[in-house]
């Protein structure tokens, strides 16, 4: 799955606003995204998804929340 994708599963999962670090571990727990190196998702790496994407996700109160 995408990051993107893995990101709105979290949040919709979770059905709560999430801080970039919690997302980033619930994604290399659940193994919703592999890195192409292999390497864990980061919460920097998270970050700059959401920043991309702001028609889907919004940054509130140090928290990630769905648009929705």
């Amino acid at each position: 799955m995408k990051i993107e994708e893995a990101i709105l599963y979290c949040l919709a999962s979770q059905n709560r606003g999430m801080r970039t670090e919690q997302i980033a571990e619930m994604i290399n727990r659940n193994h919703l995204h592999i890195r192409k190196d292999g390497k864990p998702v980061t919460s920097n790496q998270v970050y700059a998804v959401v920043c991309r994407y702001p028609s889907m996700f919004v940054k509130a109160e140090g928290r990630i929340m769905l648009m929705i």
